[in-house]
């Protein structure tokens, strides 16, 4: 059975992180809140919860995952960003992005689109995932909580936690969670591409 962790949304118990946190470095998946939707989240050298991830997701080996980072020093250890990609992408975090980048010797392979060499990295902007990244110190290895044949996310975190009771090991809730997820954008070309239109605004990159 999955813990369930109840936060407080602004002010989320120190406790209750440092808990999370541990089951993270246990090599635990959890379901968890963000700035666009709830996500599945591990450490990036969880082998087996990717898995898990995959399956549960019913993903291919061609689905890009998302290294969510606390800040852009943590960003920058895992993607290439030339100077002026720099500010474009600075200008628009912390917030509902997903960039497309190419990574760095940093990321495991196993993370790696297996054609472009590309990761997925975001900097969310939500209280609690921001206090579990600094307690945990290292990024999330993370997928939108969008279930086989299913057109919307789920939201709320008592109803994660009765569907994915035996498949995740925690369930953290902190109030309603949006159901629309992260504008996605690909800069491992020379022109920006749109993959995904969700809570960012695209205007920023077309």
């Amino acid at each position: 059975m999955a813990r369930y962790f109840d936060l407080h949304p602004d002010n989320p118990q120190p406790r209750l992180i440092s808990q999370i946190a541990e089951i993270l470095r246990a090599d635990g998946l959890i379901a968890y809140p963000t700035d666009s939707c709830y996500a599945l989240g591990c450490r990036p050298g969880n082998k087996e919860g990717l898995d898990r991830i995959r399956e549960i997701r019913g993903l291919g080996s061609d689905h890009h995952f998302t290294l969510v980072c606390r800040d852009f020093a943590q960003f920058g250890q895992f993607v290439h960003l030339s100077n002026a990609l720099f500010r474009q992408v600075k200008a628009a975090t912390p917030g509902g992005y997903t960039f497309i980048l190419p990574a760095t010797k940093e990321v495991p392979r196993r993370l790696l689109h297996p054609r472009k060499k590309t990761v997925g990295v975001r900097i969310p902007d939500h209280v609690v995932t921001q206090a579990l990244l600094a307690e945990l110190g290292e990024p999330l290895v993370s997928s939108t909580l969008l279930l086989p044949d299913e057109t919307e996310p789920s939201t709320q975190g008592w109803e994660i936690k009765e569907r994915l009771d035996h498949v995740v090991d925690a369930v953290i809730d902190s109030g309603e969670c949006g159901a629309t997820p992260t504008t996605v954008v690909d800069f491992s070309q020379e022109e920006p591409e749109i993959l995904r239109r969700g809570t960012g605004d695209t205007s920023l990159f077309e």
